[in-house]
């Protein structure tokens, strides 16, 4: 049996630990009061019983603790808790120096499953984790007020990204303007970089700037293909133009020359794909990139922009080759297709694009789907015209926002920062009298709101100087040496994000429903979700700060929460008895509900986080019922604005099984055909927060994993 320690690491059983523990406390009490030998065994002999591979060390001292009190030893059970105590104050002593200590030597859980895309063995990720815990101990102590800190601590709220708040230059998330640097030169490390004129440069010049701006901020980014899409024409030209001085015919020019730009589109995305997924960031991994596939976004330049996505397609499918050469599921880049009239019927021009997004999402996870016809609903501006614009990362939304000259902006603009309220506290502390709710959750948002303010007001310290590709190269802003981007965090250019989470689990505990309930659990749900909106406008219309609801993808996070819940209120079935909280507005992992029931459900409470959202549906592998795949997108174009599917992906490298990784009741992986369960064996790939996961995950997200059931039936299954 392994024991879990605080920290997330693990070590072997000792039961000699739990017998000295006891007799310490036996010996702070009267001789009556003391256990006896044979009782300290019957409590190590419960513990051993239960049969677990895996204990948290919290629940072997909850056990002893009840086991004491059932013999009638209260004495002595109390001076064991005092005990427990003591020992939590000498930890907590100087917990930054223990955690730098527990990274170096590699065998915490905690680091090792932090991020389920970073490697913590590695060095380029260790040092980005020595910065962080400096920087968390930093803002801790200095930046932060105590009663923010305390709140975090407990987790009522959650203050993102403390492990970069110590440099004030920092933001979240954006989206690149790829095409201002492509198109007017940029620079990179004070090197110019001028604009490129073949198909290829522009695609590996791109993943240096990917890579330059995924550096200089903590997000995830976003780019266009729709800006790599003139340099396709750029090298068809130049090949028209060598093959016409051979004084060829018109014909034969143009023959030999799409042979020569098709080659060269494969080779610029394959290009971009190795260079992607090999590069690495100061953050310690792979560039957190989202690509975005749209049509609409040109009419100039629109059957360019469909041969890039083709070959983009055709190229995850395909997938990459891991250490043994096996073509294997990358987490990087994530793939966000826009589902617009051009490619969503049959009969659309651009439907065989479609198909093979549907291929690519079967197979590799990716493509994500937007639907131009309902963000144009949502997302409309202040001239009253809807846009379509993807997300930055994950799930991250722009408000919509008009220049000066009285156009449409998104590329360019960028996230500050993000905040989350735990809903599931805020219901648990009212003790289900909801006047009391409404006034906690008065309470809780204006203390998110202060540290959102704390955030804002560290970037209104910056200049242009702290990172030139972002603000003065084009990435984000074209700014002069030594000028402030104070006037960016203001007037909606960039918006500060409220987060939230547990929205199932507080809907369940106040109403006794599940907010897919069409009736009380539903509409308190929607109350909930309008409340954080009210709270964001009023902040916005104050400030001029753009406030805006976003829909958490806490990774680590949710298993922080739903310990930090059972801590505070206990193990209350149905709300704080799993590892893990439900993820935003979601529908809980576990509820039994058919794909088209949640996606047309969740898409009211989607347009109420305009923040940041994403829905998802979980399938079995639908390879060979793409028709399938194809039903769950046209619903989701007539439905919901974004949403994914979520299927498998995995390989066993001990024994070439090409199938689905399980996971025991004990949480552990393991390989269905061989019985492999070494994880430097096992290439497992599972959608975490709206982006694909690959190092493994930490005990909650793993229990989410586990009980998540399957959304769509599939039909070729059922035939067989």
């Amino acid at each position: 049996m392994k024991v879990i320690k605080r920290d997330g690491h693990m070590v072997d059983y000792c039961p000699e630990k739990i017998e000295a523990a006891i007799m310490k406390a036996n010996q702070e009490v009267e001789e009556d009061d003391q256990a006896s030998a044979t009782q300290i065994k019957n409590i190590i002999k419960y513990i051993e019983k239960l049969g677990k591979k895996r204990i948290l060390v919290e629940d072997i001292q909850d056990i002893i603790e009840m086991k004491l009190m059932s013999i009638g030893k209260y004495q002595l059970a109390k001076k064991y808790i005092t005990y427990r105590y003591t020992r939590e104050l000498v930890r907590k002593s100087n917990t930054t120096d223990l955690a730098i200590k527990e990274l170096i030597d590699g065998e915490s859980e905690y680091w090792n499953t932090e991020n389920s895309n970073k490697n913590a063995k590695v060095i380029t990720t260790q040092r980005d984790y020595l910065a962080g815990i400096t920087s968390t101990d930093i803002t801790r102590r200095f930046l932060l007020p105590e009663d923010i800190v305390k709140a975090h601590d407990e987790g009522i709220i959650h203050f993102h990204d403390a492990d970069y708040f110590a440099q004030n230059a920092m933001h979240n998330c954006d989206l690149i303007n790829l095409e201002d640097m492509l198109q007017n030169g940029t620079n990179i490390n004070g090197v110019m970089i001028e604009k490129p004129h073949r198909f290829i440069t522009a695609m590996t010049i791109a993943t240096q700037l990917i890579t330059a701006v995924n550096s200089s901020q903590y997000g995830g980014v976003t780019i266009t293909l729709t800006h790599l899409a003139p340099f396709v024409r750029s090298s068809y030209e130049r090949f028209v133009e060598k093959y016409k001085k051979r004084k060829l015919s018109k014909e034969q020019v143009e023959k030999f020359a799409k042979e020569d730009l098709q080659k060269e589109i494969t080779d610029g995305v394959q290009t971009f794909q190795y260079q992607i997924n090999s590069m690495t960031t100061t953050n310690g991994q792979a560039p957190f990139l989202s690509v975005c596939m749209y049509l609409g976004e040109t009419e100039e330049y629109k059957e360019e922009l469909a041969m890039i996505i083709e070959e983009v397609l055709k190229q995850r499918i395909e997938g990459m080759k891991n250490e043994a050469g096996v073509y294997v599921t990358p987490a990087f880049p994530k793939l966000l297709y826009i589902l617009e009239e051009d490619n969503i019927h049959e009969d659309s021009k651009y439907w065989y694009l479609t198909k093979l997004a549907a291929e690519c999402t079967a197979k590799r996870l990716v493509p994500d789907y937007i639907s131009e016809k309902i963000m144009k609903q949502l997302k409309i501006d202040k001239n009253g015209d809807g846009q379509c614009y993807p997300c930055m990362g994950c799930r991250s939304f722009l408000t919509p926002y008009v220049d000066e000259n009285g156009k449409p902006k998104y590329y360019g603009r960028f996230n500050q920062g993000v905040v989350t309220i735990n809903l599931v506290d805020v219901a648990l502390s009212s003790d289900k009298d909801m006047d009391a709710f409404w006034k906690i959750m008065d309470e809780r948002l204006e203390l998110c709101h202060r540290a959102l303010q704390i955030r804002h007001k560290r970037l209104s310290q910056v200049t242009s100087d702290v990172a030139p590709i972002l603000w003065q190269h084009g990435a984000l802003a074209r700014l002069k040496k030594g000028e402030s981007i104070h006037e960016l965090l203001h007037h909606g250019y960039s918006t500060i994000s409220l987060g939230y989470a547990g929205l199932y689990e507080c809907v369940k505990y106040m109403t006794g429903h599940s907010h897919t309930d069409n009736g009380v659990g539903k509409e308190f749900g929607l109350q909930v979700m309008r409340k954080l909106n009210d709270a964001c406008k009023i902040w916005k219309e104050a400030e001029d700060i753009d406030y805006s609801v976003y829909g958490t993808p806490i990774e680590s996070t949710t298993y922080k929460f739903a310990k930090a819940l059972r801590e505070r209120f206990g193990k209350i079935k149905g709300i704080t008895d799993r590892d893990y909280i439900t993820n935003s507005y979601h529908v809980p992992v576990f509820e039994e509900i058919d794909a088209f029931t949640k996606l047309k459900l969740e898409s009211e409470f989607q347009q109420l986080s305009p923040g940041g959202a994403i829905s998802y549906i979980e399938t079995p592998n639908l390879t060979n019922n793409l028709e399938a795949v194809i039903e769950v997108i046209k619903f989701i174009y007539d439905n919901i604005m974004y949403a994914e599917l979520n299927t498998k992906s995995d390989y066993c490298l001990e024994c070439g099984y090409d199938g689905e990784i399980l996971l025991d009741d004990d949480l552990e992986w393991y390989c269905p055909n061989c019985g492999n369960r070494d994880h430097d064996k096992l290439d497992v790939t599972r959608r975490t927060c709206g982006y694909i996961g690959k190092n493994f995950w930490n005990k909650g997200r793993t229990q989410e994993i586990h009980e998540r059931v399957i959304h769509i039936d599939n039909k070729d299954d059922d035939e067989e």
